[in-house]
């Protein structure tokens, strides 16, 4: 009888563990005399403790005061908490709940750990301690918390647009919609949601929104047409509709997204037929002027700049009158368009009889043209250098690349009119009255560079000539000095690294100058970034700020807005 015991309790400890592992939790069992009578090894992975405190027989407020000691813990509080229970009283809290008749809770253990914890004890006396890990499952559930609290701000934020906006499935059902959406239809997103276009529209329309959906699902590329709605009230509502795919392949969408544009648009019809038809701005002062993003010189080759050398002088695109030859439709509206927003003045001919009238009429006007573009697919294009006059000719195609165009556009005229200012001297030149007396000014200069590198010259001639701001040009710091004297400049950029007078010389002689003139002229440094800037040099010198190179549009326009008088640049922009 003896030895049956022993075998018996190691039999029922085995069950136990098996019972423990399948399970998936930690068991811990306390006589009435809270002595431990068994604990699973799982124990230990939820508590390091040393082994012999989860023998048999040992006391559970051992147990627990090692617990404790560990920081591994059930119940612990985040670090921000100011409440900190002492060692004493959490082994008394926790021996309270183990004599629980019946426990359950779910509890942080450690920093980033959680258990559910259950107690039970007997009638006879037996408490039982069961722990399983639910960290997985707990961030699950926050995860969940997170998505759903996503869920309803970007609902939120989709109705509270004023534009209207919906989600469709690969199979074109509705599966979001806005309260802008919404309103067209006049009906709750319950009555809209799970259904497709068919159950909504008429037949013809919802099959070209189909096709549209299709094209875009199937290819990725994004849609956007002008369309023409009519409200469920029956008022009119003039929309530009993109459509964008969205998602992972096998879980892909089309967004919908109709700007609404109503109120600053209305619908022309093309004259004749031949014409498209489409939507237009009614008004476009209403537009205040926003960031200027565009820079035509980002555009251009600067490496095929430099390589030019002597030939590229300083040379304004807005002084260049250029022509294109080509009857080729979408190669005119690109080119062209792209000319004349770099500053040039471009037009265009689609044959050669267009081309003999307006050579024929730009002779009798005296009206000069500066380059003639080319194309290689125009008929009789042989014949043109036959009777063309002193003008030279750029060959283009529709794989033309604008900045090599335009970097050869430049090298033509240069060649064209070596050893000359490509300036038209027109746009700037000062007048002077005799009967006004010495120093008196007809027309005020807006901007004097003091600039001697050739390519930063052209960067300022483009960046003033975008704004519609007059300027000169010195290349040295004495011809600074002499031009500010002539034109009286309301503001100065002085480059600080000038030939014969540097900038800071240069900004001296005007300082002392003004002292006999009664008035001050800001003079603004343009340094480069490795120059180290002495600031107390630049107060003795009498300059009023500096900018660093590289320069841009953005950088001179905010220079020009904060010493030019108030008004003067919008009205010359």
């Amino acid at each position: 009888m003896d030895d049956v015991a022993p075998v018996g309790a190691d039999i029922m400890r085995m069950v136990l563990e098996s019972g423990c592992d399948a399970l998936g939790l930690a068991l811990l069992v306390c006589g009435r005399d809270d002595t431990i009578l068994f604990a699973s090894a799982a124990m230990m992975q939820f508590f390091p403790v040393p082994a012999r405190l989860l023998r048999p027989g040992t006391r559970l407020r051992d147990f627990l005061g090692a617990v404790y000691d560990t920081g591994a813990r059930p119940g612990t509080l985040p670090e921000n908490s100011r409440r900190r229970a002492n060692r004493e009283d959490w082994i008394a809290e926790q021996m309270a709940l183990h004599w629980r008749e019946r426990y359950e809770g779910v509890e942080r253990v450690g920093r980033t750990r959680w258990i559910c914890l259950r107690t039970r004890r007997l009638p006879s006396g037996i408490g039982i301690l069961s722990l399983t890990d639910i960290t997985e499952q707990k961030k699950r559930e926050e995860q969940l918390q997170t998505d759903i609290e996503r869920i309803e701000l970007t609902e939120e934020i989709l109705d509270a647009q004023p534009n209207p906006i919906c989600v469709k499935d690969r199979n074109l059902h509705y599966i979001a919609v806005n309260k802008a959406f919404c309103s067209l239809y006049d009906l709750p997103p319950e009555a809209i949601l799970g259904r497709s276009a068919w159950d909504l529209l008429d037949a013809d329309i919802a099959e070209r929104l189909d096709l549209s959906d299709r094209q875009v699902l199937a290819t990725g590329r994004p849609h956007s047409e002008a369309e023409h709605m009519v409200r469920a009230d029956g008022s009119d509502l003039w929309v530009v509709t993109r459509k964008y795919r969205v998602g992972m392949p096998g879980r892909q969408f089309v967004v919908t997204c109709m700007t609404d544009v109503t109120d600053i648009a209305a619908w022309y019809c093309g004259e004749g037929g031949g014409s498209p038809s489409g939507l237009q701005i009614r008004d476009y002062s209403i537009f205040s002027p926003g960031q200027n993003f565009y820079d035509p010189f980002r555009a251009l080759n600067v490496q095929q700049l430099v390589e030019t050398g002597s030939m590229i002088e300083t040379l304004p695109a807005r002084g260049l009158r250029v022509l294109l030859a080509t009857s080729d439709r979408d190669l005119e509206e690109g080119i062209v368009a792209r000319l004349r927003g770099s500053g040039l003045d471009a037009c265009a001919v689609r044959n050669l009889e267009e081309l003999e009238s307006f050579a024929s009429t730009a002779e009798s006007r005296g009206v000069k043209l500066d380059v003639l573009l080319l194309d290689r697919a125009l008929a009789q294009r042989d014949a043109i250098p036959a009777w063309w006059r002193d003008c030279p000719l750029v060959e283009v195609t529709g794989s033309t690349n604008i900045a090599a165009l335009l970097t050869e556009i430049f090298r033509a005229c240069a060649e064209r009119r070596p050893g000359r200012s490509l300036f038209p001297q027109g746009d700037f030149e000062i007048s002077f009255e005799d009967a006004a007396g010495p120093g008196a000014i007809a027309t005020r200069l807006d901007v004097l560079v003091a600039e001697d590198n050739q390519i930063n010259q052209f960067v300022f001639a483009q960046i003033l000539e975008g704004l519609g701001i007059s300027y000169r040009i010195a290349a040295d710091g004495r011809e600074a000095v002499e031009l500010w004297q002539e034109l009286r400049p309301v503001i100065v950029l002085m480059d600080v690294t000038l030939p014969i007078l540097n900038g800071f010389e240069a900004a001296a002689a005007i300082r002392e100058a003004e002292k006999r003139t009664g008035y001050r002229t800001p003079i603004v440094a343009v340094t480069v970034q490795a120059l180290d800037i002495d600031l107390d040099q630049c107060q003795a010198s009498g300059l009023d700020g500096h900018i660093m190179k590289p320069i841009s549009p953005d950088m001179i326009e905010a220079v020009l807005r904060k010493y030019m008088p108030a008004g003067t640049l919008r009205a010359n922009g």
